[in-house]
């Protein structure tokens, strides 16, 4: 499979990629599952931080998966170097692209063990030691009888107070207060860009093809720049993680993301676009903000926006929880997505991690990836792959638009049902059941139900 890179501006896929996002699943589930996955439509897995973190006989938090230890060998709840590299070749076999989470803007918080900053700590190499030939065997780079990082590794220690100041952001610690530590930061010295190269360049000699740069806002364009040049980006797709509460003009957007943007060629979540999708779909929204949100600088280029309903970190931090979204609701904004014209969708999948239930009172993440209704979203986004998109009608209440001359998609936000009349002399059938719509003198007739959406095609 050729995707290319989206990531860069000169290089249109020649392939239509959808990525599930697999959080916290082991690599070994992931592998098991290689088979549905592709049959459902989707072209990568982005899997959780394959480094080594945390583990413990009681179990850990998925956040503890975003606090490395080391990165020269893969040793975490979810499997280890062994168990990636038999779920890369798993995925290989359906022809499916792996993704990994990469966390280069800081290293654990082990303020409550040790005083000092070497990395790993002292009793992660004593076991090192202990078993050479296990973590021999593990070992994706380097000298594990070294630490990877010391104190000269690390910026001076201070917690972010104002989000919205660059150099504290880029320079502080994230942190859950003033009582908390907070995680610490790494330097862009030549040592750890060392080190971040080295792993980047295992990982892809072992299949991956992608990358998402964890807490990107975290990091100057100095230091990314550093690490993703032409050799770590060649043939893979990257994109950053700069969340913003909105598109331009808006504070965090000019801050953060419009020097991402500027700066480098790599893509980025559309969080400008998801922002437009929460608003426009609760009630005192318009979906005619949908129209075309990329022309009034709140959605990315559609060559380098990651677009999505959910991300991992809405419903498992407090901060963000209060843009989950309702259900129809969320599955209206995967229609809009998988409908229209431009991004990279990605679905997401977790076990449970936030506690969140759906309207059957089940784990609200856990099966929505493999549900009937996602694979013709998805079988339907690949149809329509390359087809323009023009506007047919569009109301506060529901949006209609075309792809081409192969598709309509037609959104209904409202209470009630919306009949849509339309000139046409093609016949038209609903995409997943290929019922025929009703036609009579050249007028195409269908009603969109309420709450819901519809997908046309020839």
């Amino acid at each position: 499979m050729s995707q290319g890179m989206a990531g860069q501006l000169h290089n249109i896929p020649a392939v239509s990629n959808v990525i599930l996002h697999a959080f916290d699943w082991t690599y070994q589930s992931i592998a098991e599952q290689a088979e549905q996955i592709a049959a459902l439509g989707y072209r990568s897995v982005l899997v959780s931080p394959a480094m080594k973190s945390l583990q413990l006989p009681s179990g850990t938090q998925w956040w503890q998966r975003y606090q490395p230890q080391d990165y020269r060998l893969i040793d975490n709840p979810l499997g280890n170097t062994s168990d990636f590299k038999h779920m890369i070749e798993r995925l290989a076999e359906f022809n499916l692209w792996v993704y990994v989470d990469v966390v280069f803007n800081h290293m654990a918080n082990e303020s409550d063990i040790r005083a000092d900053l070497q990395y790993p700590n002292r009793w992660d190499r004593e076991d090192y030691e202990k078993d050479p030939i296990k973590y021999h065997a593990l070992t994706l780079f380097g000298d594990l009888s070294e630490p990877l990082f010391t104190e000269p590794d690390f910026v001076d220690a201070f917690g972010i107070e104002n989000w919205n100041d660059k150099w504290e952001v880029q320079n502080g610690r994230i942190s859950g207060g003033p009582h908390d530590p907070g995680l610490p930061t790494l330097i862009d010295n030549e040592h750890v860009v060392e080190q971040q190269r080295a792993y980047l360049l295992a990982l892809k000699s072992m299949g991956v093809k992608g990358f998402r740069i964890d807490a990107a806002k975290h990091m100057s364009l100095e230091h990314l720049n550093k690490v993703w040049t032409d050799d770590i980006t060649n043939d893979v797709h990257i994109f950053g993680e700069i969340i913003t509460d909105g598109g331009a003009t808006k504070e965090e957007y000019e801050t953060f993301l419009s020097p991402y943007l500027m700066g480098t060629t790599l893509g980025a979540y559309d969080f400008p676009l998801f922002n437009i999708l929460y608003q426009a779909f609760e009630k005192k929204g318009s979906l005619t903000s949908l129209i075309d949100p990329y022309c009034y600088g709140l959605a990315l280029s559609p060559l380098r926006a990651i677009t999505f309903a959910i991300t991992h970190d809405i419903p498992n931090n407090q901060v963000f929880k209060s843009l989950v979204m309702s259900e129809h609701n969320e599955w209206l904004a995967y229609a809009y997505l998988f409908g229209r014209e431009g991004g990279i969708p990605l679905v997401y999948s977790d076990l449970d991690t936030s506690g969140i239930t759906n309207s059957f009172g089940s784990p609200r993440w856990k099966n929505a990836w493999k549900e009937e209704k996602m694979s013709g979203l998805i079988h339907f986004h690949h149809r329509m792959y390359g087809e323009g998109q023009t506007l047919i009608e569009a109301s506060d209440d529901h949006l209609v638009f075309a792809r081409g001359d192969q598709g309509i998609v037609a959104l209904n936000k409202s209470n009630k049902n919306i009949e849509v009349s339309m000139s046409s002399d093609s016949e038209w059938r609903e995409f997943s059941s290929n019922q025929l719509c009703q036609k009579k003198e050249g007028v195409l007739v269908f009603s969109i139900p309420k709450y819901s959406y519809l997908l046309l095609c020839h």
